[in-house]
């Protein structure tokens, strides 16, 4: 059987693998951004993470005639009024680094107790292809926000994140690619899209 191709709409390689992990099964070919270097980013105007996601697989199918999986996915807190939110891959500036949007939220929470250090992830997957059709999942992980990162797995806010599944005892970060995509809100969001992707993959084939 001839393998489809997917692009995953970035150019992260700890998304990729994350990505690619769950999705080896089926018989896809995944490509990044990084094959396309040529290609400018949209402008992420959503006002939520499915407007921006679907923003993002839209342009990126359009622009490479490819069947394009994306994603917006954030942290909100709920004592900070859900920030960062849709906000949270640039929450300490336009260009910032992961250790400096970690640096912030920590700067913000300094003195607030754990037990008001609540936490979720989100995760709005769409896949969209150039004939216009498109499927959309979603995942969320509930933690809580700890006080210094830990860990050296992951990306984002995963150094800060304490997760249920293990007491709140370990991190985001702390935990492999394997123990992650089992209980993330990426992890959720994708195991709902492997499900449903074969059968989109075929209405989108004889269409």
């Amino acid at each position: 059987m001839s393998k489809t191709i997917l692009l995953i709409a970035t150019s992260n390689l700890g998304k990729t693998k994350e990505i690619t992990q769950v999705l080896k099964d089926l018989p896809l070919k995944i490509k990044n951004l990084k094959e396309f270097p040529n290609i400018e980013s949209p402008k992420e105007k959503g006002k939520t993470f499915f407007e921006n996601a679907f923003l993002k697989a839209k342009y990126y199918a359009e622009k490479t005639g490819l069947i394009c999986l994306a994603d917006d996915s954030g942290l909100e807190v709920d004592i900070l009024n859900k920030a960062p939110g849709i906000y949270s891959s640039r929450f300490a500036g336009e260009k910032a680094t992961d250790e400096e949007n970690n640096k912030k939220l920590l700067e913000l929470l300094k003195g607030v107790p754990l037990e008001e250090r609540k936490a979720r992830f989100i995760c709005v997957m769409v896949v969209y292809h150039p004939k216009g059709k498109y499927i959309k999942t979603e995942g969320i992980w509930e933690g809580l926000i700890g006080f210094e990162p830990k860990g050296n797995y992951g990306f984002g806010y995963d150094p800060l994140f304490l997760v249920p599944e293990y007491n709140y005892q370990k991190t985001a970060a702390e935990l492999s690619v394997e123990e992650k995509n089992k209980i993330s809100h990426r992890g959720k969001a994708l195991n709902l899209l492997k499900k449903i992707l074969p059968d989109f993959l075929k209405l989108t084939q004889n269409a």
